[in-house]
């Protein structure tokens, strides 16, 4: 189930004050958990009421009303949207959340309405489809897509060329001797160990991946796609799509430099990679 967390507004919040860079430190690892746990879907601040609009609809009218709002205890100051198994299960976690104000606070947990909730007004079900899709399209702008370069025992030679011939910029590098974790046997070719495994490089706005490959043998067309999302149902779902009438090239999986990834190659003979983008603690 899917329910939203509704930080009730205070004082200090309809004020403006910002939190003590403690709360700050202490909010940041709360959320930090919440996502390694798989249940944090959004979260956001809010502005005090005195920056906001509200309309007041009454049949036909609309009616505009300039912030601030009353009744500070009923306005809210912030929401997460979790994915819990239970009612229970979010209370745990707010139960754990630190106080999100200097002063007394409440937090209120809400059901979120999901479409099987509608279907005596959807018999056919064509507005759940109707409303998957839509779910499916945003989630898909969210997404980042990396275009990945395999040049087969080339990549440093060219990293040291774009450096110089169009200001690239190199963001990480690793190469197959220094991985955390041992190459399948007979993965890497004689004399690749210290080939460029993987690499991340910047030119202008524009990030790319590049990698020597797996030996100067190896058939591909020059470059995959890597696209990261935010979700391992995301992922799967993009990787079926994918595969369909196409191939698998590396089932999707847990690995040691994200907690999702796979690689198929589409219909069209276009190669993709696809991955989970890691908690930000498991970067650093």
């Amino acid at each position: 189930m899917r329910v939203i967390v509704l930080v009730k507004a205070t004082e200090s919040s309809e004020a403006g004050e910002m939190p003590s860079p403690e709360l700050m430190q202490a909010m940041n690892e709360f959320n930090q958990e919440l996502l390694k746990a798989g249940i944090l879907e959004a979260g956001e601040g809010l502005k005090p009421s005195n920056e906001g609009k509200r309309v007041r609809f009454s049949r036909n009218h609309r009616e505009v009303i300039d912030g601030p709002f009353g009744q500070t205890e009923e306005l809210v100051a912030g929401f997460w949207v979790w994915q819990v198994s239970s009612m229970q299960e979010a209370l745990e976690w707010v139960k754990r959340c630190p106080n999100p104000m200097p002063q007394e606070s409440d937090i209120e947990i809400r059901p979120l309405f999901e479409m099987e909730d509608f279907a005596e007004a959807d018999p056919d079900g064509e507005m759940a489809r109707e409303e998957q899709a839509m779910r499916n399209r945003l989630s898909a702008k969210r997404s980042q897509l990396t275009p990945y370069l395999f040049l087969n025992g080339t990549s440093e030679a060219a990293l040291n060329f774009y450096q110089q011939a169009l200001g690239a910029e190199i963001i990480s590098m690793m190469r197959f001797s220094e991985s955390p974790e041992p190459m399948p046997e007979g993965a890497v070719p004689e004399g690749y160990d210290n080939k460029i495994m993987h690499a991340e490089f910047r030119i202008g706005d524009n990030t790319l991946f590049a990698s020597d490959g797996c030996g100067p043998d190896e058939s591909s067309s020059g470059f995959r796609l890597n696209l990261t999302v935010s979700s391992q149902t995301e992922a799967e779902r993009m990787f079926a799509a994918l595969s369909e009438g196409g191939r698998v090239d590396m089932p999707l999986g847990p690995t040691f430099w994200a907690p999702c990834f796979g690689m198929v190659t589409d219909q069209f003979n276009l190669g993709w990679m696809l991955m989970v983008a890691p908690a930000e603690e498991e970067q650093n």
